[in-house]
Order: structure tokens, then C-alpha cells, then sequence
């Protein structure tokens, strides 16, 4: 080799080893750090966000690895009595014996001689690319028979430019070893030139980056993962939203039986929300005046959050509606509806409570599935309801479903509602704290007034899944 091409290279020497061990130190107490972090962050891998995370994590475990190893190679030079990497061995078909701190299999060099012809790779090159180190180094020409065939163009048109314009590579390639591993190489070199400004040689540093590039394109594709994912939710929330608005319209102010003369209810109805989620839930309450002037109050909640649960719940409440409408009582009302349940595509459970009210009796006539039973409010006490017998809707074909009857006074507040309403509460312990409301009731004018006592009572608490609230208030 000419004595020019390596005098255009100083031999490499070792920075200062304080200062390299300091940043060695570093970045190994980062990765410890990362790597901790990491395997706490482990799960199933059904979250896209997670799966983004640990994507990320790993990325930076890789690119922590290569500096690790880099610094190691920058501390430690060359091994004694060996070359320096980009010059070759002393026998090319030898590889240089691997020693701590280099980037074995990682990173390797090469140098093509235009002048003499001649090739030297170093040991590590070999490794990378999967070559018999007995076997002598591809020319330039023979280079790119390794290489990904939509790769071909790229290579050489790096090494086109680096012959004749003296311009430097910076590029990658994916190459397919005698083994038919693929890998992923970064190549970067620059032109060696003559006395006269030729170019006398090309020496390169090649670098294995197939496990970097992997977990980079793990990062691409959870984030686009999570992006669709965010997109969809949106999306499904947003219908979720325009099926609830459409089924549960928000109440201006009170509604009243307009056909029954003196004998009239006073409504409302609140919906609250979730306070950890949100997802929509299947919660809904509703009034319909029927045609023979009979009043229809109902309640329920379908398990399941989202779009299906949404459209079920409109689909039930549907239902509902057109039984009664149609002179259905709430027992055969409840059967049927645990029948419909129990014959839909994707089997579902759900709980409610329907009332009939017949004004001219102030009769209340009712049937619950699963349900918190009404609660009645007369002059300042309340209490539950008898629950007549009834079991969730969709969990046993055939259930039979009875139902109860109850005289109501001018006066009396019904209220309605589904699980949840008291956060953190269930049960009889859920129905007494709204029951110590009864006093303040008793001073309320309308059925707007003890729906926002209720609200101010339990609405601003942490709830985790949504709840409905309906009043009804017999007002003569």
C-alpha cells in the first residue's frame, strides 16, 4: 500500500481514560435506570400506549448499548501489537482477535486501493457480514452482490460519489449474509486522494445497525398503532356521544302531563358522568306519556362501555317504549326484554326498574330486574320500595319477572336511579344516604330542586362509571 494513504491518517490515540470511564459510568447508570423503568412499565401489550412505551424504552436501551460500547472502543484504542481498525490485519484472512470494549460483530472497516487493487477488511467486517474470514474481501464491483437488490442503486451511487466527486458516504443498506440472515449496514467513508487530487483509495467504517433500526421501527409503527387507536376512540366517543344526547335529551325544566287535568307529575332527570373514564356507559332514564294517559318512568343500565353499548342500550330503550306503548305491564314488560337480551348476537346483562303511574288512582304500578328498588318520599322520610322478584336482564332464559303496586299522595317524591349514584356506596348503604336526604326534599318547590340537591350531594364526588338520577313528584 502506498506509504501515502496511511500518513493521510494519524494513529490513533487514547483520550484521556478520566474523563471516557466518567462518561462510561454515566451511561451504564442510565441504562440501569432505563432498564428498571422498563420492566416496571411490563404488561399484557393490550394498551397501544403501552406497547408504545416499552418500544421507546427499548430504543433507548440500543442506542445506550452502541454508546456504551463506542466509549469503551474510544477509552481502550487499539489492542497492543494490533492495527488500527480501518487499517488491515497483518494476514487479511485472520481476523483481529476481539478484545473488551470493541464493537465486535457491530462495527468494521475496509479499505479499497484504486492504485494496487488491493482490499482489506477488518476482522469485525467479516462477522457483519457473514463471510468466510478464509475468504478474501469483495472489490468494490463484488460489493453489491450482498446487497438487498432495491438496495443495489443506492450503494452505488455512494460509492460513485466518493470516486469521482470525493464526496463522502453516509448511507445504508440491507444485506443478505450466506446464512440468509438479513441485516441492516451503515456505511460511512471518504475518498483517500493522491499528490495530484485523484482519488487514490476508499476506506469506510461499516456498522451493523439491524437491532437499532428494529426497535425504531417498533417505536413507528406503536405510535401509528396508537394514533389509529386515539383516532377510533375519538371517533367512537363521538357517536357514542350523539346516540346518548339523541336517547338521554338534556332536561330544561320540568315536564308535566299536559292531558290529565289537575292530576300531573313533576319530572326530572340528570345524567352524571364518570369521573375516571370516558367511555360511555349504558346508564339511561326516561318518561313517556302513553296513550291512555298512564305514565311510563323507567331506569336501567347495560353493562359494557362504548358505541355497542350505546346502540344496545338504544335498541332496549326502543324496545321499552313500544311494549308499554302497546298496554304491556312492567312483570310481562321485564320478560320480555330478558328474552330480547338473551337473544341478541353479542349476549349482554343489564339491570332497570319500570314504572307504570296511572294518575286518576295515583297508582304506581312496577318491576325491577336486578335493580335498586325507587325510593318514596313522604313528608320528609323516605324509604325503599318492596322489590317484587326479579332477576338481571340476560342471565337466565325464561325468568319470570313480578311485579308490586303502590298508592302514591300529593306531594310524594319518587326518586329513581342506577348504581353508582353514591360513589363508593352499594347496597342499603347507598340507599340510606340518599334516604337522609328526605328533610331537605321536603323543602324543595319542585322536581328541579331535589335533582340538584341530589347533584350537589354526590355529584362532585369521584365516581368510576356514569349514573342516572330521574324525580318524579306528584303534585296533585
Amino acid at each position: 500500500m502506498p506509504s501515502h494513504l496511511s500518513a493521510d491518517r494519524p494513529a490513533a490515540q487514547p483520550p484521556g481514560r478520566g474523563s471516557v470511564d466518567a462518561l462510561i459510568s454515566q451511561t451504564r447508570r442510565l441504562k440501569g435506570e432505563v432498564d428498571a423503568v422498563r420492566r416496571d412499565t411490563q404488561s399484557d401489550g393490550s394498551d397501544p400506549r403501552e406497547r408504545w412505551q416499552r418500544a421507546l424504552y427499548d430504543l433507548a436501551l440500543h442506542q445506550l448499548n452502541d454508546l456504551d460500547e463506542h466509549l469503551a472502543q474510544l477509552r481502550d484504542g487499539p489492542a497492543p501489537g494490533s492495527p488500527a481498525p480501518a487499517e488491515p490485519s497483518a494476514d487479511p484472512a485472520v481476523p483481529s482477535a476481539p478484545r473488551r470494549g470493541s464493537l465486535l460483530s457491530r462495527v468494521g472497516s475496509a479499505e479499497w486501493n484504486l492504485l494496487t487493487d488491493e482490499v482489506s477488511w477488518s476482522g469485525e467486517l467479516y462477522q457483519i457480514l457473514g463471510r468466510d474470514p478464509a475468504a478474501p474481501p469483495l472489490t468494490l464491483d463484488e460489493l453489491p452482490s450482498l446487497v438487498f437488490e432495491e438496495d443495489r442503486p443506492k450503494l452505488t451511487a455512494m460509492v460513485t460519489g466518493c470516486l469521482v466527486d470525493a464526496k463522502p458516504i453516509d448511507g445504508e443498506f440491507r444485506i443478505v449474509r450466506p446464512d440468509g440472515e438479513v441485516r441492516t449496514v451503515h456505511m460511512m467513508g471518504e475518498p483517500v486522494l493522491d499528490t495530484d487530487g485523484s482519488t487514490a483509495s476508499m476506506w469506510a467504517v461499516l456498522r451493523d445497525v439491524s437491532e437499532l433500526r428494529r426497535s425504531q421501527r417498533a417505536v413507528s409503527e406503536t405510535r401509528d398503532s396508537l394514533q389509529r387507536h386515539r383516532h377510533q376512540a375519538q371517533t367512537e366517543h363521538r357517536l357514542a356521544v350523539e346516540l346518548q344526547e339523541a336517547v338521554l335529551p338534556p332536561w330544561r325544566g320540568s315536564l308535566r302531563l299536559p292531558h290529565q287535568g289537575p292530576r300531573t307529575l313533576d319530572l326530572a332527570a340528570h345524567r352524571l358522568p364518570s369521573s375516571t373514564s370516558a367511555l360511555i356507559g349504558g346508564d339511561w332514564y326516561d318518561t313517556l306519556e302513553l296513550a291512555d294517559g298512564q305514565m311510563l318512568l323507567s331506569v336501567g343500565d347495560l353493562t359494557g362501555h362504548g358505541v355497542a353499548v350505546a346502540s344496545g342500550r338504544a335498541t332496549l330503550l326502543g324496545a321499552v317504549r313500544g311494549m308499554a306503548m302497546a298496554g304491556t305491564q312492567p312483570g310481562q314488560l321485564m320478560s320480555w326484554l330478558n328474552q330480547l337480551l338473551d337473544a341478541t348476537v353479542q349476549p349482554a346483562l343489564g339491570s332497570a326498574v319500570c314504572c307504570r303511574y296511572r294518575p286518576q288512582t295515583r297508582t304506581l304500578t312496577w318491576a325491577q330486574a336486578g335493580h335498586p328498588a325507587p325510593l318514596l318520599f313522604r313528608d320528609g322520610t323516605g324509604r325503599s320500595l318492596n322489590a317484587p322478584n326479579g332477576v338481571l336482564l340476560g342471565t337466565a332464559s325464561g325468568a319470570v319477572y313480578t311485579q308490586a303496586e303502590e298508592t302514591l299522595e300529593v306531594g310524594d317524591l319518587l326518586l329513581l336511579h342506577t348504581g353508582g349514584l353514591v360513589p363508593g356506596h352499594n347496597g342499603a348503604d347507598s340507599a340510606n344516604r340518599i334516604l337522609a336526604l328526605g328533610p331537605r326534599f321536603a323543602e324543595a318547590r319542585t322536581a328541579q330542586d331535589c335533582l340538584r340537591l341530589v347533584v350537589e350531594e354526590f355529584g362532585e364526588s369521584e365516581r368510576e362509571d356514569d349514573a342516572c338520577v330521574l324525580v318524579a313528584r306528584v303534585t296533585s
